[in-house]
């Protein structure tokens, strides 16, 4: 790993590596009820930079992540994508893929030093916003997404996001919410 990239990386140098976690709870809705799921997570953040756009330099990192329910062999979530930072704007970002047919590209200011941040997503925002496929629009319209991170000194991080649904049949939203605490299994 370059010596450069992770100089560059302000608040996300330390996520640089591999980390896992058996302690990840989701509150969703299946087949209409409320639901919590506890799950294990591991989260690949590879460096990546400089990503040149113009005069902008972003340095970020390339990032996959795969839940498991804990009593379960097969993946029920996946997502891959790119968490950057670009050091003249103080904005962290997170751009991701979700394979029901969601695109989220996140952001917020964030102090290069910083160990916890917030960033948002909404539906209709031409910078920080949410695309979701025509069914998932019509059924469970993605309508706003959150997260909050805090890098801890233990070699762990947590975070707890937020996903807020339309859901036309019940005329609500509904607060789906993931949370974990990870813990660094490898550097890279």
């Amino acid at each position: 790993m370059s010596d450069e990239i992770i100089a560059n990386l302000g608040p996300l140098a330390p996520l640089a590596g591999v980390w896992e976690s058996e302690l990840g709870v989701d509150m969703s809705r299946i087949h209409g009820e409320a639901t919590t799921t506890k799950f294990r997570e591991k989260i690949v953040f590879a460096p990546l930079g400089p990503v040149n756009n113009g005069p902008q330099a972003l340095y970020g990192l390339r990032y996959s992540t795969t839940c498991w329910r804990l009593d379960e062999a097969d993946a029920f979530h996946e997502e891959v994508g790119y968490w950057l930072w670009d050091k003249d704007r103080q904005q962290v970002l997170r751009s991701f893929v979700v394979p029901r047919g969601v695109v989220i590209n996140a952001g917020g200011f964030v102090e290069e030093d910083s160990k916890s941040f917030h960033l948002e997503a909404e539906v209709g925002s031409e910078t920080y916003g949410i695309l979701s496929n025509r069914y998932l629009d019509d059924s469970y319209k993605t309508k706003r997404y959150t997260l909050d991170v805090t890098i801890h000194e233990n070699a762990s991080f947590s975070y707890k996001e937020d996903t807020q649904l339309w859901i036309p049949i019940d005329q609500a939203i509904f607060d789906h919410t993931d949370q974990n605490t990870l813990k660094k299994v490898q550097d890279l």
